[in-house]
């Protein structure tokens, strides 16, 4: 097991306004997430603009990374599938999933991707501890990870996942936090590529948390290993 609290700090070491933070109303079609990332992460990287958290639910629909292989789309025509950017494979997106597309200038943090996912990493973990919930991160598997001993001897279930993007040294796409989504969902496609265990959420393990709670909690937990945030607009 290797600790997502290695991480440590990735509070900007050059000065820069707080990162703004925004929380949709309503499901996002998926193109337009995507152009919306595209065009803030422009203006970040040009100065134009404050770095940016922005907090969603997308419709129902599967996203296939960099690295997806067609045949972990297990039911082709089920949900509408998007090719992406951002690194990985298949990823399911849907409503009472907690999406965040994490828009941040690493010049001013620390160029280092494996350092910035441990980061993203630790911002999950500590997400989860606020519900009593401990969060694990693994070396050969993408994402946090919750023991299911009541299933059987060294089962796990992934609780959340992460893809990124990096362009100019500006990041987009993000994490997703499965709140209380269908989880059979999931089932059209091997998700992250990774066979062999499941998939949960706060409500499947017990806990029955409002996403306004999560959101909070996501917060409190982004400033500890980010810095500060500010409403956006």
């Amino acid at each position: 097991m290797r600790s997502a609290r290695r991480a440590g700090d990735f509070t900007p070491t050059r000065p820069g306004s707080p990162v703004a933070w925004r929380i949709g109303d309503a499901p996002v079609p998926y193109e337009e997430a995507v152009a919306g990332m595209e065009a803030r992460a422009a203006a970040i990287a040009a100065g134009e603009a404050p770095e940016l958290v922005w907090l969603l639910e997308h419709p129902p629909l599967y996203t296939a990374g960099t690295s997806a292989r067609e045949a972990d789309l297990v039911t082709p025509g089920r949900f509408p599938v998007h090719t992406t950017g951002r690194g990985g494979q298949y990823t399911y997106h849907g409503p009472g999933q907690r999406v965040a597309y994490v828009m941040l200038d690493l010049n001013r943090r620390r160029p280092d991707l494996r350092a910035y996912v441990a980061a993203l990493e630790a911002w999950i973990v500590a997400t989860l501890d606020a519900f009593a919930i401990r969060g694990e991160v693994r070396e050969d598997r993408v994402g946090v990870w919750v023991r299911r001993p009541e299933k059987g001897a060294g089962v796990e279930d992934k609780i959340a996942a992460i893809g990124i993007r990096v362009r100019r040294w500006v990041s987009f796409h993000g994490i997703s936090l499965n709140v209380e989504p269908d989880l059979s969902h999931f089932s059209g496609i091997v998700p992250c590529g990774i066979t062999g265990h499941g998939v949960t959420s706060l409500v499947d393990l017990g806990h029955l948390v409002s996403m306004e709670e999560v959101d909070m909690a996501l917060r409190a937990a982004f400033e500890t290993v980010f810095g500060p945030t500010v409403d956006d607009g």
